[in-house]
């Protein structure tokens, strides 16, 4: 699976698209996945254990929930939400 990262996660990974070996199902099952690899993209992901409800997630380029199947051969694009400005 392939993951492309936006913004602050990009600086946990260190490039902007980072392979992932899968075995999972679900949309979920694969960002812990990543998470548990990238253990430095979690604070950007998740607050007390919970998928922040500003992470934006698509498969193949089409939005998807977290329950959402996925297959080991898609491209996943993970987007935690940017704050700043005044």
């Amino acid at each position: 699976m392939e993951i492309t990262v936006y913004g602050p996660l990009r600086s946990a990974t260190g490039t902007k698209t980072v392979s992932l070996e899968f075995g999972g199902d679900t949309v979920a099952e694969a960002i812990d996945e990543f998470a548990e690899t990238h253990p430095r993209a979690a604070q950007y992901l998740y607050d007390n254990g919970e998928l922040r409800p500003s992470v934006r997630v698509s498969v193949d380029g089409e939005r998807a929930a977290l329950e959402d199947p996925v297959s080991d051969d898609a491209s996943l694009a993970l987007v935690p939400a940017v704050q700043g400005g005044s």
